[in-house]
This record gives C-alpha cells, sequence and structure tokens, in this order.
C-alpha cells in the first residue's frame, strides 16, 4: 500500500468517524463514546477504531476521556473544532437528503439557504 492509499483512508476514516460521531451527538445519543460504540456503524474492529480515534486526538477533533468508571472504557468526545468540521462533514454528506424535506429554495437571500432548512419553521410563510 503507498503513501497516497494510507492518506486517503486516513481521510476517509476521519470523516466516517467525525460524522458519526456528529450524528450520535446530535440525536443525544451520547457526546462521548467508546469505539465499541462506533463499531456497528463502522462496519470495522474495536481496536482499528481506537486507533484512528487516537489519530484524531492528535489531530484536535476529539478529547481523551477516561477510562470511566463506570464501564472501565475510554471515551472520546468532540472538541469544539471538531464539532465544527463534522457538522461541515455531515451536511456536506447529507446535503441532497436533507435539502429535499424543504423543498427547492431559489431565494438566495432565504434563511434556509443560509441557516438551513430548519431556520423556515420559525418564520411566517413567504415565497421561494
Amino acid at each position: 500500500m503507498g503513501i497516497m492509499d494510507n492518506a486517503l483512508d486516513a481521510l476517509y476514516w476521519r470523516d466516517e468517524i467525525l460524522q458519526i460521531m456528529y450524528w450520535f451527538r446530535g440525536e443525544e445519543l451520547g457526546e462521548a463514546v467508546t469505539p465499541r460504540d462506533l463499531a456497528p456503524f463502522l462496519g470495522a474492529e474495536e481496536t482499528f477504531i481506537h486507533q484512528q480515534l487516537e489519530r484524531l486526538v492528535e489531530e484536535g477533533y476529539v478529547t481523551r476521556q477516561g477510562p470511566n468508571a463506570s464501564d472501565g472504557l475510554v471515551h472520546y468526545q468532540l472538541t469544539e473544532w471538531g464539532i465544527k468540521e463534522a457538522g461541515r462533514r455531515f451536511a456536506d454528506e447529507f446535503a441532497g437528503l436533507t435539502g429535499q424535506a424543504h423543498g427547492e429554495c431559489n431565494n438566495p437571500n432565504c434563511s434556509c439557504q443560509t441557516l438551513g432548512p430548519e431556520a423556515c419553521a420559525g418564520h411566517t410563510p413567504h415565497d421561494h
């Protein structure tokens, strides 16, 4: 495996893990996760996920906590920067799906274009 393959693999796993951690956080499934929590969603071994999470710690995306007294496991949580980066990646990945519920909007000044489709829910109806 060449250097480029390793770099592409690292980017792939970083994006996948950040998106899942962001999703966990958004669904209130947990602020801090373990490799065991992520394994079913990533289809990878816990040891491999642990290695990837440690890389994300080094890069500043997540922090390490623990081992936790209740379960004896190390937990990982998104940093503020990690939340922003994960949110951006999540939005990019699912843009086609999340925009469908709101419908097409051609007004570039509409709050749904600048803040996302959910931003229109609290506003009075307006032309799109």
